[in-house]
C-alpha cells in the first residue's frame, strides 16, 4: 500500500473532519484522480517517442496520444497529427505518484519557492504547470528533448477552501501558504 495513502487514512481524515467541521469520514474530500497532460507541438518522431517514453517512466503506465482536430496552417498543423499526450492515473499508482512528485520532485525545481495558491478551479480541482518534465528522477536529462507538462488533482471536494486544506495536508508546498 502506498505511504501517503496510509497516511490519509489514518491521520489526514481525522484532521481534516476537525479543520472542516464534518462529522462524517465520508464528507472529508479525497483524491480521485490525477491527470497529466503534456504538449508536444510540432517535434520530430524521435523527440515524440523520447516524450512518451518519459511520461510513461513518470507514471508507469502507457500513455494515451492525443491528436489534432482540425489543420491549421498558420501552425503548421494537421488533422491527425499528434500533439499531446495524458495520462490519468487512479488508484495505488495516484497515490505513488502524489508521494513523488511532492516528496521528490518539487524540491528538485531550481529556485522553488512553492507553488501557486491559483491554480484551484472553483470547484475543488488543483492543475500545477511544470516547466520542465526532467525534475523527475526516473529522467535522465542527456540527451532528451525537454517539455512542460500540466498535472491536474481531482478531489472529490466542491470547493477550493476544503481541497486546498486536503492538498497542504498531504504536504503540497504551497507559495505563502494562504
Amino acid at each position: 500500500m502506498a505511504r501517503l495513502k496510509d497516511e490519509y487514512a489514518s491521520r489526514m481524515v481525522p484532521e481534516l473532519e476537525k479543520k472542516l467541521g464534518t462529522t462524517n469520514k465520508m464528507l472529508v474530500p479525497r483524491l480521485q484522480k490525477i491527470v497529466l497532460n503534456m504538449g508536444f507541438g510540432i517535434v520530430s518522431k524521435d523527440e515524440q517517442k523520447q516524450l512518451v517514453d518519459d511520461l510513461m517512466a513518470i507514471t508507469g503506465q502507457k500513455p494515451l496520444l492525443c491528436k489534432a482536430k482540425k489543420s491549421i496552417s498558420n501552425f503548421k498543423l494537421r488533422e491527425g497529427m499528434v500533439i499531446g499526450a495524458k495520462v490519468t492515473l487512479r488508484g495505488e499508482r495516484m497515490w505513488e505518484f502524489a508521494d513523488r512528485l511532492i516528496s521528490v520532485a518539487l524540491p528538485r525545481i531550481r529556485d522553488f519557492r512553492g507553488v501557486s495558491n491559483r491554480g484551484f478551479d472553483g470547484r475543488g480541482n488543483y492543475t500545477l504547470g511544470i516547466k520542465e518534465h526532467t525534475i523527475f528522477p526516473e529522467i535522465v536529462s542527456e540527451g532528451t528533448a525537454h517539455s512542460g507538462m500540466d498535472i491536474t488533482f481531482v478531489t472529490s471536494s466542491t470547493d477550493n477552501k476544503a481541497a486546498k486544506e486536503l492538498l497542504v495536508s498531504m504536504g503540497m508546498p504551497f507559495a505563502g501558504r494562504n
